[in-house]
Formats: C-alpha cells, structure tokens, sequence
C-alpha cells in the first residue's frame, strides 16, 4: 500500500511552506506537491486607505525584501497620482532598489544555499547551516556578512532605515541623497566586487565538479520571462519579454498591461496562485522568473564585469540554461551587476540633485507598478475613487511566479533522489534544496504567524504512522 512523506517545515527560505511525496508499493514517488498553507490579506486590509499609504504598508508585506515591495508601491501611486518623477528621484529609487538586490542575492547564495553546496546535501543538518559554513570557511563568511551589510547600508543611507521605510513617495522621494553617504557607498565598491567574484568562483568550480548532478537535478525546459531595457537585463524600469523553450522570442510587452497577457490558475492544495502567459494557455504558458529567466531572456548586461560572466553563462547552452542549480550562479551574476550599477548611479551627477519631488497631482484612480524584485516579477495594482481611496488591490508577487516551476522542481528531484524504502535526511533535504534555488519568499506571496519546526512523517494508506523525523 502507498505511502506519504511529509516535510514541514521546509528550511532555509523565507515563510512557511510544506511539501508532501506520494509513495506506490515499492517506495517510489508517484506524486509530488509543495503546499504553501500560509494566508496573505494585505489585498484586502488595504482597502479604504488613502493610495499614499501603500508604500508604507506593502513593505510590512515582508522584511527580506521590503524594498521591492516599497518601490512597486510608489511607482502604482505616481500613475494613481497622475505624476511622473523627476529624473534625480528615479535615479535615487533605482540605487535603493540595487541595495535590495544586493543584500538579498548576497544573503541566499552565501547564508541558505552554499550550506549545501560547500557541506554537502548528506551532511549533518546540525552543521549543514550558516554555523556550519563559519566552522569550515570562517574568511568567506565574514565576506558573506560585509556584503550583506553592504547592501543593507545603501538601503539605510538613502532612506534612513534598513527595512519597513518610507522614504519613495508618490511624485518621487521624501529625501535626497547626501555628499558623505554618497561617498561612502562608492568607498566600498571595489570591496564588494571582490567579494562577489569570489563568490562567482567558488560557485562555477563547484557546478562544473558536479556535472552529472546538477543536470539530473530539476533540469527541465520551460518559457522564461524578465525585464530588459534595448534588450539588455534590467531590474528597475523596462518592458518585459518572455522567449519559449528554445529561447525565441514571444513577445515584449509593457508590464503595466499585465492583465492582457498573465493569468492566474488556482489548485485546492495551495492558496498559492499560478500565473501563466494567456495566449499560451494553461499549462503550456507557465513560465519562470527571477535570476535564471532574467539572463536567459536577455542579450546582455551594461556592465562591463557583470557582462564578462554573462557571455561565459550564454557559451553553457546553446538555447537557455535550464538546470535549475544554476539559479546560484546568475544571482551571484546579478549581484555582481548591481554593485557596478551602484557605482554607475552614484557618478551620476544628478544623484545629489535636491530636485527629488514632484507634487502636481491629478487622480487617475488606477495605477500599476512593475519591478523586479530579487525573485522575479512584482506586480502592485491599485484602483481608487476621485479621491484616491483605495477601492481594490492585486498583487502578484514575484515568488508566485515560479510556483509551478517550484512544484515541477520537487517532483522530479523527489523522483529522481527519493527512495521511500531506504529513506535518508539526505535526500528530503535535496527535494527542499529544488525550492531553495528559486529563493523563495513565502511571506510575501501568502502572510501567516507561527513557528517554523520541520517534521517528517511517513505513514500508510490508513494514515498509522511509520517513522518520524523532526528537526526543531
């Protein structure tokens, strides 16, 4: 009789997901689902609030990526406004955002993944962690915390807090940018790059040492999409393009006619949602997002370092890299770039600029607000009254995206790794590794309280239960 194995909590990402592996009699997987049981409300409690409220709401959405969420917010309320922002102020929103992106790639790839890749999926899960990583590599995880820091102190020096700020404003920024902040975040640069080029290496050697691995882990074709500026990777502001598997061309639209051209599919196992692209219909139109697709949908990047370790990642395939392992090295990619793309806004002269706002208004009553946020593309959307009291929200938040992708990923790597007759921590902890690639963040798709322990329980088709594993 078929069996059930249930891991919750899954470790090492943001919020509260559980994954459950159907066995047939001989203890193979048959099935696989990741259930995100969390409930999100800020849709709701958001209405009849007044539109300028939002960027100080949404980033209370989720502490490890509040700034994306702050600067979606501000860009739906300047089209709410009927306001475009002076250049100084995108300048100063685009800079906030590269601090975002630092902090968060800095963090998955040297705090939650490399325990894996650098202590081994089969180590000791009391050791396969940050301590354990300090124990092995203590340089290289200091490097890890400065450049963390790094991005952290961007976001503080710009808006004066390191999460929950309220700092973009409809119209624009509150603050400009001071002479000695600006100086001390272009002290650091070189530092910083350093630091990710090391990262980078590390990274490469050990996906070109585990070949065999990495192609037999959650390898799988698919649609990509992300935003680019004359083709080139963008974070801030740009279209958006979605190329098919063979890495052609779909289309390029405005990410502000979302509703044209994304839809969301529900499944009764998650209240998480499954956007896919409309013309191509369900399930043939999911796609992926985030690092991966970003560099798989764009010719190049600006930068010239960023760019260099670009055109090694374009010579792995010659249609787009879809090992999802390979999620580590373009966010290592991304991080690179955006602290070039740090030091290219800050010799901007019109960063000091104190023209920053711009406060002629007119309501709309509509705005949209596109980004890429560190795992891929937000989505905020307000509608308001005359007013500008808020009468609806709608979100689709960059995690939700690769929800599909993130399910596909458990499926086959439990089925590839998942043996339910000779069972290891080992090979639950691989299944919960396929999630981590996609960082994602649970928080922010869905919103819940509670503690976060991982319980393992395997029982049979009458539900008696046969073993435990629990890790607290």
């Amino acid at each position: 009789m078929g069996q059930k194995i249930t891991i919750d909590n899954v470790t090492r990402i943001e919020g509260h997901a559980r994954v459950t592996i159907h066995l047939d009699d001989e203890g193979k997987v048959e099935r696989s689902y990741l259930h995100i049981d969390q409930f999100r409300g800020f849709e709701k409690f958001s209405e009849g609030r007044m539109y300028f409220e939002m960027p100080v709401i949404t980033p209370r959405i989720c502490g490890i990526c509040p700034v994306s969420h702050h600067l979606a917010s501000a860009k739906a309320c300047d089209r709410v406004a009927g306001v475009e922002p002076p250049r100084p102020a995108h300048l100063l929103r685009e800079l906030l955002h590269m601090g975002q992106m630092i902090q968060s790639h800095s963090m998955h790839f040297f705090h939650l993944a490399s325990p894996d890749l650098l202590l081994g999926f089969d180590a000791d899960p009391a050791i396969r962690n940050v301590v354990g990583l300090i124990e092995v590599n203590p340089t290289l995880a200091l490097k890890a915390v400065k450049l963390r820091k790094y991005g952290q102190e961007i976001i503080r020096r710009l808006s004066g807090r390191r999460i929950h700020m309220h700092w973009a404003v409809p119209g624009g920024v509150s603050v400009p940018l001071a002479v000695e902040d600006r100086d001390a975040i272009l002290s650091e640069v070189d530092e910083m790059i350093g630091y990710i080029q090391e990262g980078i290496q590390i990274c490469k050697g050990w996906l070109e040492q585990n070949q065999a691995l990495v192609r037999a882990f959650a390898n799988f074709p698919s649609n990509y999409m992300g935003m680019v500026k004359d083709g080139a990777l963008e974070l801030y502001e740009g279209p958006l393009r979605i190329v098919d598997k063979k890495g052609a061309l779909i289309n390029e639209f405005d990410g502000r006619e979302y509703l044209n051209y994304i839809a969301e599919h529900v499944e009764d196992w998650s209240y998480l949602k499954f956007p896919y692209y409309k013309s191509l219909g369900w399930p043939e139109g999911v796609y992926r997002v985030a690092p991966l697709a970003r560099l798989n949908v764009a010719d190049r990047i600006s930068t010239p370092l960023a760019n260099a370790e670009f055109q090694e990642w374009k010579a792995l395939s010659e249609g787009p890299v879809e090992p999802s392992l390979y999620y580590h090295y373009a966010r290592l990619i991304e991080d690179l770039y955006a602290v070039e793309r740090a030091r290219e806004l800050c010799e901007d002269p019109d960063i000091l600029s104190e023209d920053v706002l711009n406060t002629h208004t007119q309501i709309t009553g509509e705005g949209v607000g596109v980004i890429e946020a560190p795992r891929g593309v937000l989505w905020h959307h307000y509608w308001t009254d005359e007013d500008g009291l808020i009468t609806k929200v709608n979100l689709i938040v960059a995690t939700g995206n690769n929800n599909y992708a993130m399910n596909h990923s458990v499926e086959l790597v439990a089925k590839a790794f998942v043996d339910g007759k000779n069972l290891t921590e080992g090979m639950l902890n691989r299944v919960e590794a396929a999630i981590r690639c996609y960082d994602p963040c649970l928080s922010c798709s869905t919103h819940a309280l509670g503690e976060m322990p991982l319980i393992v329980e395997i029982r049979d088709a009458q539900g008696s239960l046969l073993r435990e594993f629990r890790r607290d």
